[in-house]
């Protein structure tokens, strides 16, 4: 496999070599006549901060996915894509750090591109875009990123006169779900593929699993059962009961899986003034973290549940922050029945009470095809020869690892030994949704999958380990340790400073 090339050719390099000559070599984009794009804008940006000096290509391929690619002058010949998270809606062009953010190639000198999910919407929970749009949805389940995947390959060539190689595509959330589809359907456009956290059973997860997560949490009068003051109680608890599940108590809860806890030291008595948790709010609990989604037969509709160690970052996800704010799983879970998940919306009549887990799974069949991107084949994929890295926190509460691990297991049953040389999945213990928050474990900021995954397009050889550093709040090394590829998980050795790499090794159970 072509991978990275150290320096653009000559010829080219002499052409930019003047600022006159590169600006009027970005401008000239400006000029390509592509089928189906419009608004074709190119403009030399001057290097700043971090970023180094580009070429800004911005446009939109019909009828409405809007685009950024970003061409540096010092091109290490390469080619980055990003996704988009939640809805999507909005040219994130300059979003930060690592997830769905195009910068974090550009910043090593690949050609980095971006795109809108094919729409315009006030944020990425904002669903309205969808309403009787069946072309804006489908933008949105793969067209838009598969277009603009072309698009950026062809505008990069025109660029440097030389294709681009290698082709990494890198997408969290709703972005592994779009790094998922593109290695399911359209195998050949990215020799590599970051997918993080990825949200790719839509209809599932979104539909039926979160309004299971919003019943269990709504009260007779409309209210919360469990909200932010409630928290606390429950993380401190979980905490104690599972810490050590993994053989070291180290503040995180690494095997969130082999842990169950009782609730009955923190429920309320009679009589008692202690904080505790009434017989509603365990059951809450109960319902979040074993039962999940079910009929009313007790069929299961979605392989996960909340994982017990999320409790860090259930304001943001499912309870609401004190104050006000938070609490975004209702939201994605309303505005996907309404507008997003059935043949035909409901509209604004339409809420998370009103979904029934007996007959309403099978009313989002139609959507699931255009939306979920849960095959388990990789079989296109592994011809072409590409590559995937997987990763998925443990503490993640709106998108649950457990589905990810179904995957993992289901992709083994059909590649055997051989999934390895294309997919390699590793679960963070702590870590949050996408890493978006800080919390017991790291954030997004703490590992770099990026260079595991240019190091096996190079050698071949696929990651056993990937490290992951957590920072205190100075900057300093608080701890690090290696993440192991599944099924393998991390050990300690029972002696070693926990804090130190050195002290774990990968064991498989």
């Amino acid at each position: 496999m072509t991978t990275r090339r150290a320096a653009v050719p000559v010829a080219i390099a002499l052409a930019l070599a003047t600022p006159a000559a590169a600006e009027e070599s970005c401008r000239a984009l400006a000029d390509l006549r592509i089928n189906d794009v419009s608004h074709l804008s190119a403009v030399p940006v001057a290097a700043t901060g971090d970023l180094p000096a580009f070429c800004a290509v911005r446009g939109q391929i019909r009828p409405a996915i809007s685009f950024e690619i970003r061409l540096p002058e010092d091109w290490n010949g390469g080619l980055y894509m990003a996704g988009c998270g939640g809805f999507c809606g909005q040219l994130l062009s300059d979003a930060p750090g690592f997830v769905n953010a195009m910068n974090h190639g550009l910043r090593r000198g690949y050609a980095a591109a971006t795109m809108d999910g094919g729409h315009w919407g006030s944020s990425s929970i904002d669903a309205r875009w969808a309403h009787h749009d069946r072309l804006a949805e489908v933008d949105w389940g793969d067209r838009a990123v598969r277009e603009t995947a072309r698009l950026a390959r062809t505008v990069t060539e025109t660029f440097y006169g030389d294709a681009p190689s290698p082709r990494i595509f890198a997408g969290c959330s709703t972005g592994g779900r779009q790094a998922q589809m593109l290695a399911l359907r359209d195998p050949d456009l990215f020799d590599g593929i970051l997918n993080g956290a990825p949200a790719m059973n839509y209809t599932d997860l979104v539909g039926s699993w979160m309004a299971s997560v919003v019943q269990a949490n709504t009260g007779p009068d409309g209210g919360r059962i469990i909200g932010p003051g409630d928290v606390a109680l429950i993380r401190d608890h979980v905490l104690a009961q599972c810490d050590a599940a993994d053989g070291l108590e180290d503040g995180l809860i690494s095997t969130p899986d082999a842990c169950t806890v009782d609730w009955a030291p923190i429920a309320c008595e009679a009589g008692t003034n202690a904080p505790c948790l009434s017989a509603e709010q365990v059951d809450t609990l109960t319902a979040w973290t074993e039962t999940g989604a079910v009929t009313s037969a007790g069929e299961r509709l979605y392989p996960a549940t909340v994982p017990l160690g999320s409790e860090a970052f259930w304001g943001l996800w499912l309870t609401g922050f004190e104050g006000g704010g938070g609490a975004l799983v209702p939201l994605f879970n309303q505005g996907f029945l309404r507008f997003m998940a059935f043949r035909e919306d409901p509209g604004e009549s339409f809420g998370s009470l009103d979904f029934d887990f007996d007959t309403h799974p099978a009313d989002l069949a139609f959507m699931a095809a255009i939306y979920n991107a849960d095959t388990p084949d990789l079989s296109g994929f592994a011809e072409a020869g590409g590559r995937m890295i997987t990763w998925h926190g443990l503490a993640d509460a709106i998108v649950p690892h457990g589905k990810t691990v179904d995957w993992f297991e289901r992709l083994h049953a059909t590649h055997g030994d051989g999934l390895e040389a294309v997919n390699r999945l590793f679960l963070i213990p702590g870590m949050d949704h996408c890493g978006i928050q800080p919390g017991p474990g790291i954030t997004a900021a703490g590992f770099d999958p990026l260079t595991a995954l240019e190091d096996w397009l190079e050698t071949g050889t696929a990651p056993e380990t990937l490290a992951i550093t957590r920072h205190d709040a100075d900057g300093n090394v608080d701890w690090s340790r290696p993440v192991c590829a599944w099924p393998a998980r991390t050990a300690h050795d029972g002696s070693g400073d926990w804090r130190s790499p050195d002290s774990f090794a990968c064991v498989t159970d």
